[in-house]
C-alpha cells in the first residue's frame, strides 16, 4: 500500500506543479513515446534476463506493489515458538522423535500450528533440511554454520538477480527517453516548412520522451527496485534468525537459550521483548 501511496505522491506532485504553471496535460499524452520507451525497456529486460530471473522480476514487482514481501513482529514470534516446540521435543524425546515432523511437516502437529511459516518455502526447507542433516550425520556446529551460511548466501544471490536487472532497466530509462526524443527531433526536421506552432508542438512532443524516461527512472522503477532489494534483504535476515537458533542448539545450548540467540538476531523494530516471548510460551504450554 505504501508503494502505491508513494507513487501517487510522485505523480500528484509533478502533475500538480505542471498545472500550477498553466501547463496543458494533453501535451504530455504521447502514446508513441510510451511505446518507444517502455517497449524498448521491456525488450531489454527480456534480453538480459534468463527465464527464472524474468519470473522473479514479475513476481517480486507484484508482491512489492501489493504490500507483500515483508515480515511482521508476529511472523518472528511464530518462528520463535515453532523453534521452541521443536527443540523442546528433541531435548525431551531425542532427535528421532521429530523424524515424522520433518519428513511430513504438512501432517505435523507442531508445524500445522504455524500455517504462514508453512507457506514460506525457503524457511521451511532450511529448517527441515538442517534437522534431517543433524539426524543423519554427526555434523558439528561449526560445520553446520558453514553449510547454512553457504545456503543462505546462495539463496540471497539468486533472489538478488531480479533486483539487479530491474535496477539496470531503471538506469537505462533516461537513455531510452533520449532515444525517443531524438526520433521526435528527426520527425521535426521533416516539418521545417510548417508554421512555428506546428514545429513547436512537435519539439514539445519529442521532449516528452526525455521527461518520461527520467521520471520513470527516478520516480518509479528505481525506487521500486530498491524496495524489492529491501524485501530480499529482509528474507536473508529472517533466515539468519533461524540459522542462529539451529547453530546454538546443535552446539549444545538449551532450547530456551537457543531461541534467545534467535530473538537477539531479530531486527530491533520487529523483535519481541523477552517478556512478550515468555507470555506466548506460557500460553502455548497452557494450550491456548
Amino acid at each position: 500500500m505504501l508503494v502505491i501511496v508513494g507513487g501517487l505522491v510522485v505523480l500528484g506532485s509533478i502533475v500538480g506543479g505542471y498545472l500550477l504553471e498553466k501547463g496543458n496535460l494533453s501535451v504530455l499524452f504521447q502514446p508513441a513515446e510510451v511505446i518507444i520507451i517502455f517497449g524498448a525497456a521491456i525488450g531489454a529486460l527480456v534480453i538480459a534476463s534468463p527465464p527464472h530471473v524474468l519470473k522473479g522480476v514479475i513476481k517480486g514487482t507484484i508482491k512489492t506493489i501489493t504490500g507483500g514481501g515483508g515480515y511482521s513482529k508476529g511472523d518472528y514470534m511464530d518462528t520463535l515458538l515453532l523453534l521452541t516446540e521443536l527443540f523442546t521435543k528433541i531435548r525431551k524425546e531425542g532427535l528421532i522423535s521429530i523424524e515424522q515432523d520433518v519428513e511430513e511437516p504438512e501432517n505435523s502437529a507442531i508445524f500445522s500450528k504455524y500455517p504462514k511459516f508453512m507457506k514460506n518455502h525457503h524457511a521451511l526447507s532450511l529448517l527441515t533440511d538442517t534437522l534431517r542433516t543433524v539426524m543423519t550425520t554427526t555434523v558439528s556446529s561449526y560445520e553446520l554454520e558453514s553449510i547454512l551460511d553457504s545456503e543462505i548466501e546462495t539463496l540471497h544471490e539468486t533472489e538478488s538477480g531480479p533486483v539487479r536487472n530491474l535496477l539496470n532497466i531503471a538506469d537505462s530509462l533516461p537513455g531510452l527517453g533520449i532515444v525517443a526524443a531524438v526520433l521526435g527531433v528527426v520527425l521535426t526536421m521533416g516539418k521545417m516548412k510548417e508554421p512555428p506552432e506546428v514545429i513547436g508542438h512537435s519539439v514539445g512532443a519529442a521532449l516528452v520522451g526525455t521527461f518520461m524516461g527520467v521520471l520513470m527512472c527516478y520516480g518509479f522503477v528505481g525506487p521500486l527496485a530498491r524496495r524489492l532489494e529491501a524485501s530480499v534483504n529482509n528474507e536473508k535476515e529472517y533466515l539468519q534468525v533461524i540459522k542462529s537458533a539451529l547453530i546454538a542448539f546443535v552446539g549444545g545450548a538449551a532450547p530456551q537459550i537457543a531461541v534467545e540467540f534467535a530473538r537477539r538476531n531479530i531486527p530491533p523494530h520487529l523483535r519481541p521483548s523477552f517478556h512478550e516471548l515468555e507470555e506466548e510460551l506460557r500460553a502455548l504450554k497452557s494450550g491456548r
